[in-house]
């Protein structure tokens, strides 16, 4: 926790968490809403964060808070992991971490570095499960008009939103800062937040939850491209019907064209579709990208095709054509003229199409927080942080946010994605300088973090944590690794 700061004339506390430096009226809390002054006392407002290691049907355990409700086992039959969320920050950062716990494991002393870290270099990282088209890549996302972010690249079956970064949180306008801020620390607490896109959709996105695209709310991850999905069922197809068309903004695929019709023996069609021909059976750029079938801009699939060849084409050639979600289906007959008539859709149809859609994954928004664990930060566990750096590279240090397990980037430094689901509700908070609050541990052997210059005289045992009033206890998500387990890192001895 901060220093409690001068207190003025007033009875004002100064809190030295973070840059902005509030004073703060008694029973007042600081901008930040996580600091207040409590009779004269600087204190963290949220509670800190342990967790309980525990089995698959274990709930979340609260904690209860008086002597008089506890039996005071810290301990008690389960291993106890201290996170950093509610921790506090090292600012100014001349000062040891808020917490560096001791434990023993398998009989070998442990430390885990806990704090809260100011991050200006962060963002978000979103996956939008959709085959809607979202916007151009490089379009600004924004929120309540503010740019908060762009598009970037699309990937199989979503389309990926980069939120945040210094240049939105610094480099704009003040109101961009703030709202830039509010959006990462919103999404990353896995609130709904509506964002709209330069030339594109409106969406809402909610860390696990489906998508919703212009005010509808998206089902299903497409199975595969148009292709693949020719190759998955053209097996199923091949007895039931002559030719089959699966829409898709990126590779449109043709039963009979494609190499799974060809070793199947479908006989040629005399289709004719309206793109660019890759290889056989695959078309790009049948239609612009759009909101209606497979991603396009089309509402009725016929519109992607030519006259079929009469050369090869026959009256009655019937023909389904179908998104690569199943969402869009339409089965036809070719008239006497060779031009296709829409016709109810049999039954053995139906069920290849429910088997489209059998295949699909709900669609989900997916949210990585990311961000760069700077020097300061890095200080309030060793005071030469190089040697951190070096240690997380070496595997000989184990990070994670919030107990959960986080991807940490080659290269210098130590840059991290965590996916926020996996971590505690509301472990992101903020100071309006404007940065976002992320939690952040370092867990290695006693004697390693000794090695590496490690703030020794700030170590205190897992037990003394009990004496914090201000805490809860958590069940620890059984899809998370225990962030103390040896696997996670190199146990030298």
């Amino acid at each position: 926790m901060p220093d409690t700061g001068p207190t003025t004339a007033d009875g004002k506390i100064r809190c030295d968490a973070c840059p902005v430096m509030c004073y703060i009226a008694e029973g007042k809390a600081g901008a930040c809403d996580r600091y207040a002054n409590v009779g004269g006392d600087l204190t963290r407002v949220d509670p800190l964060v342990i967790l309980e290691e525990a089995g698959e049907d274990r709930a979340v355990v609260p904690f209860l808070v008086s002597d008089a409700e506890w039996d005071g086992d810290m301990l008690n039959t389960a291993a106890r992991f201290v996170t950093a969320v509610g921790a506090g920050t090292t600012y100014p950062d001349y000062k040891p971490a808020p917490f560096i716990v001791a434990s023993e494991v398998e009989g070998v002393d442990m430390v885990t570095v806990v704090t809260e870290g100011i991050f200006s270099y962060c963002g978000a990282k979103v996956k939008i499960d959709t085959d809607r088209h979202l916007g151009p890549e490089r379009a600004l996302v924004r929120r309540d008009g503010e740019p908060v972010g762009h598009v970037t690249t699309g990937e199989y079956g979503s389309q990926m939103l980069s939120i945040g970064g210094v240049n939105h949180l610094t480099g704009g306008g003040k109101k961009e800062g703030r709202v830039t801020c509010d959006a990462i620390m919103d999404l990353c607490n896995r609130e709904a937040v509506d964002l709209t896109i330069d030339g594109g959709a409106a969406v809402t996105v909610q860390a696990g939850h489906a998508p919703v695209v212009d005010g509808e709310r998206e089902n299903r991850m497409r199975v595969g491209c148009g292709s693949a999905t020719i190759g998955m069922f053209a097996r199923q197809w091949r007895d039931h019907v002559d030719e089959v068309v699966v829409v898709d903004d990126h590779i449109t695929g043709v039963l009979s064209e494609h190499q799974a019709g060809k070793v199947l023996d479908v006989p040629p069609t005399g289709i004719k579709i309206k793109g660019r021909r890759s290889t056989p059976g695959r078309y790009f750029q049948v239609a612009e990208p759009g909101t209606g079938w497979g991603g396009t801009n089309i509402t009725d699939p016929l519109t992607i095709l030519g006259d079929f060849n009469p050369k090869q084409a026959w009256p009655g050639l019937t023909m389904l054509m179908v998104s690569t979600t199943g969402d869009h289906y339409a089965y036809y007959v070719l008239d006497d003229d060779l031009k296709p008539r829409r016709r109810d859709l049999p039954d053995a149809m139906r069920f290849s199409v429910e088997r489209i859609q059998e295949n699909c994954e709900p669609a989900l928004c997916s949210v990585m927080f990311i961000g760069g664990a700077g020097g300061s930060l890095r200080a309030g566990v060793t005071e030469n942080p190089v040697k951190l750096t070096r240690s997380v590279k070496d595997t000989l240090t184990y990070v994670s946010s919030g107990g959960a397990p986080v991807f940490v980037w080659p290269g210098g430094g130590i840059t991290f994605m965590v996916d926020v689901t996996r971590m505690p509700e509301r472990s992101f908070g903020y100071v309006p300088t404007p940065a976002i609050v992320a939690p952040i541990e370092f867990t290695m052997r006693l004697a390693d973090y000794q090695a590496l210059g490690g703030h020794m005289e700030a170590v205190v045992r897992l037990e003394k944590v009990r004496d914090l009033a201000r805490k809860r206890n958590l069940a620890a998500s059984t899809d998370n690794p225990w962030p103390t387990d040896r696997l996670n890192f190199r146990w030298r001895g």
